[in-house]
């Protein structure tokens, strides 16, 4: 039984790899669509508020510095959700991909998890590219160094929270509405999700203040200010990894369901 179980685990984890480096290979081939449709709307963002919008005084002083942290978090995460949304809605609806990976010599739950690991690698990569363009844009950008902990922890729990949303969208949407339903979740998403304001500047405006605490995107971005930008006020650290770690679990618990249902169809 255990020498009949190691070689299929091999052969798993074989088949994961290769369609791993199969989507990665494809990315790297199609770099410039991937840059314009995951970099473009952050980078107009820094480029009007951070840059524009402050050369000519209509914000204060060190706004661009606070602005980037959020747009990081803002691009980790709807990066995510770009990769797993409208490919999976794509591949269970119109074009079937979805059957040559099922197929694989491999389990329904590594078909998931390649998924979801390849959308991270990609909203890692958007994320860190993002640096150097702010840098750009703005001559410098804000860093501390003694919380490069912190910003890690926002890399990897934006990347997983975009991830479950991705997975919600992509399985439970109906291919005919997806163009409606991400509108609808897209809009709410960037402008609740503390990417432009930090949380607590909120709290002249309580009702506000409440919806945008319901948005999982909000932590991602306070906890990526807490790190780059400390001295701004911002969500502690640990309250923004227990309540991103919360919103993981359910999406993705939801979003794999789902995964798992439209397979089985």
């Amino acid at each position: 039984m255990t020498a009949v179980a190691l070689p299929l685990e091999a052969s798993s984890r074989r088949a994961f790899t290769a369609v791993l480096r199969r989507d990665l290979y494809v990315t790297g081939k199609e770099l410039p669509a991937f840059l314009a449709q995951v970099i473009l709307q952050p980078l107009f963002l820094l480029f009007v508020f951070g840059k524009v919008l402050g050369s000519l005084g209509y914000t204060q002083h060190g706004y661009a510095d606070l602005l980037f942290p959020g747009l990081l978090g803002l691009t980790v995460v709807l990066t995510a959700i770009q990769t797993l949304a409208f490919p999976l809605v794509a591949e269970f609806g119109w074009t079937r991909e979805i059957e040559d990976r099922l197929l694989a010599p491999m389990p329904t739950s590594f078909v998931a998890a390649e998924k979801v690991l390849f959308a991270m690698l990609r909203a890692f990569t958007a994320t860190l590219i993002m640096i150097p363009i702010g840098y750009a844009i703005l001559g410098h950008v804000p860093w501390v160094w003694g919380n490069f902990g912190w910003f890690l922890a926002a890399l990897v729990l934006g990347s997983l929270v975009g991830a479950g949303f991705g997975m919600l969208i992509g399985t439970l949407v109906q291919p005919q509405r997806i163009n409606l339903v991400f509108s609808l979740v897209f809009t709410p998403l960037l402008f609740t999700g503390c990417t432009q304001y930090p949380w607590p500047s909120l709290d002249r405006l309580r009702w506000f203040q409440v919806v945008t605490a319901c948005n999982p995107m909000t932590y991602v971005s306070e906890l990526m200010r807490g790190a780059l930008t400390p001295s701004v006020p911002h969500i502690a650290p640990w309250i923004c990894v227990v309540v991103s770690a919360g919103a993981i679990v359910v999406l993705l618990t939801i979003g794999v369901r789902g995964f798992y249902r439209r397979a089985i169809d």
